[in-house]
């Protein structure tokens, strides 16, 4: 349980559904709510399959590049800390995760669920590298399908945030969208701050 719990609120909080409500919403204005649920239904496979891609190769890639776990996670971490803190200081649009370039891509594609909901939006470096600083040798099978369930249940919760998101947006507005930003951005600045000391403790000793 405690792997469950950890592996889907580490994941939850870089992945941060909340921040792609806003270019969702507006990749989707035109659409029937049916496609729209079709699109958000697709981006959340499509993030189960990266993620558990990464976190079972990554060590291998790794490996290939001549890497350590611990690299890996200063970087991610590194990563991640930037991500939180544009969460807490941007003065644009709440959780604003893509550039307008990739909006403005986005808007004259019919399907946005690989590109660019899936990736980068759901799927982005941070949880990427947080999925494959998951990934450990000492890991039994049981806690490989724990971990994979808890990327499922991520998946799933991005997945109703993102059908929910007209009424979610109606409910908190900008107001609580910007708030709600804050709150997921500090715990991501928190999440890569542990990344980053845990891998220097380790190298250390």
């Amino acid at each position: 349980m405690e792997i469950l719990l950890a592996t889907f609120s580490a994941l939850f909080s870089v992945v941060n559904p909340f921040g792609a409500m806003p270019v969702f919403l507006t990749l989707t204005q035109d659409d029937t709510p049916q496609h729209r649920n079709l699109m958000a239904k697709r981006a959340s496979m499509y993030m189960v399959l990266i993620l558990a891609i990464f976190f079972f190769a990554g060590q291998y890639v790794l490996n290939f590049f001549g890497l350590r776990i611990h690299d890996l996670r200063i970087a991610g971490g590194i990563m991640i800390l930037k991500a939180g803190f544009d969460l807490l200081t941007t003065k644009s649009e709440p959780g604003k995760k893509v550039s307008k370039e990739v909006v403005e891509e986005g808007i004259q594609k019919e399907d946005i669920s690989f590109t660019p909901l899936a990736m980068p939006m759901l799927s982005g470096p941070g949880a990427i590298a947080v999925s494959i600083g998951m990934f450990t040798k000492s890991l039994s099978y049981l806690n490989m399908v724990l971990t994979i369930v808890a990327i499922i249940m991520v998946a799933f919760a991005s997945y109703f945030i993102l059908v929910s998101s007209h009424r979610l947006t109606a409910v908190m507005g900008k107001g609580g969208l910007a708030a709600l930003s804050k709150i997921m951005g500090f715990i991501t600045l928190a999440i890569g701050a542990n990344f980053i000391t845990s891998a220097l403790i380790a190298l250390f000793k």
